[in-house]
Order: C-alpha cells, then structure tokens, then sequence
C-alpha cells in the first residue's frame, strides 16, 4: 500500500531532519522502508543509537508495527509508515529560522532548552501558547523544540510529558 506523508506544516520538518541526522539513523530509516525488523535486530545491527532512532521514529509517527512469531512469544516489529514524502510548506522568513534553529541545534543546547520546558510544563501539561508566552518563545520555536522532544509531546493544544 502506497500511503503518502504530506507536510504541510513548517515544525513537522524538525523530526524529519532528525530522523537523518546521523549515519546510524539513516541506515535504520533506509532499511525500515525496506523490511520489518525488530527492535533487537535493530539493536543488534546498530546499537544503542539504533535503538533511540527507532523511538525517535515511533515517536513521530514514522512506523507502523506488527507483531510476528518470535522466540517462544510473538515480537514486536518495525517497517516504515511511508512510502514517500511530499512536502509543500510556506513560512515567513522568521519562522522558518526558528524551525531551523531548532532542527541543527547542539545536543547539550537543546538539552538545556526541553529540561526548562519540561520543568515548565509540569505533571498536568500546558497550553502551548501559554507556555512560549511564559518562556519568551515564538509559538513556531516551542512547536519545533516539542517534535523533537522525546520526553514531551502535542495532546491537542496541550503540551504534555510524553510516557510513550
């Protein structure tokens, strides 16, 4: 079945850069579009970054899973949601920096940046706008730091810590 991502939306270009940004990601992401695969297959063949990719990707919605016949007890495994990516999306100029910034920015920095929002949104969650209006943030730029977020993420407009 040929299933299409469209984007449509600026912020959603953030795990798609970061689903790539990487040598090890990559390969995963290639070879999930080719064939399903556990995550001790991936774990074996990648390690460790391997295993976070394929939480990356489950994160954002990039694979679909299945359950096949394992050893003693049935395994859950991986394939690629998509088939293709189609990608029509307008910003202004200022917006699309933030989108930017936040898809090639440091490790440490953008550590630095979800622990302050993750302290900020608490147990019970926060309005999104709510939220950049407390953190002198763009909307765009929170949108953009949360879809990379493996520790937080969208219910609605509603941020939320992410237990997934």
């Amino acid at each position: 079945m040929n299933r299409i991502k469209v984007i449509n939306e600026p912020s959603d270009l953030v795990p798609l850069l970061r689903c790539v940004d990487t040598d090890v990601k990559k390969e995963v992401f290639k070879n999930l579009a080719i064939d399903w695969l556990t995550a001790r297959e991936i774990g074996d063949r990648y390690g460790e970054e391997g295993t976070v990719a394929l939480r990356l990707f489950e994160k954002m919605r990039l694979v679909e899973t299945k359950w096949q016949a394992g050893e003693g007890q049935p395994v859950k495994a991986y394939h690629s949601f998509y088939t293709s990516l189609h990608i029509s999306a307008s910003s202004p100029v200022h917006e699309i920096s933030d989108v930017l910034q936040v898809a090639v920015m440091s490790d440490p920095e953008y550590a630095r940046m979800e622990d302050e929002i993750y302290r900020a949104v608490g147990e019970e969650g926060k309005f999104a706008g709510d939220l950049a209006e407390e953190l002198a943030m763009s909307q765009i730029m929170l949108k953009s730091l949360i879809k990379r977020s493996f520790r937080l993420d969208f219910r609605g407009h509603r941020i939320e810590r992410f237990d997934g």
